[in-house]
């Protein structure tokens, strides 16, 4: 049991970092925040407001990405577009860091706070 719960930690490091490295590029590329620590940060509060929202039956995750922009929105400078870009680009880029991680590196995580992946 012990094993299990150390396990689920680490994986829930590995995922929050990734996510949190993933706006990072974004907001740096964006907005030209250049704050790892702030994007880290941002993850955690999207993921727990993702996980608040997206449960509402057939509006969930419309809301729940409607919530996870305005988080980006109040976290980072600029408008409700520069928010959208933020969480697209994120969103790429977390893609593309999963797909080094789990195709090269042959793990197998997801990446909090930016969803879908």
């Amino acid at each position: 049991m012990v094993t299990a719960v150390v396990g689920s930690l680490i994986a829930f490091i590995v995922a929050l970092l990734v996510g949190g490295l993933a706006i990072y590029i974004s907001a740096r590329v964006i907005v030209g925040v250049e704050d790892y620590s702030h994007a880290v940060i941002t993850a955690l509060i999207g993921a727990i407001a993702w996980a608040l929202t997206s449960w509402i039956p057939l509006i969930g995750p419309v809301i729940a990405l409607i919530v996870w922009i305005a988080v980006i929105n109040w976290r980072y400078p600029g408008s409700w577009v520069k928010a959208v870009l933020i969480g697209l680009v994120a969103w790429l880029s977390a893609l593309v860091i999963l797909f080094l991680l789990n195709q090269v590196l042959g793990l197998g995580i997801g990446a909090f706070g930016v969803p879908g992946t």
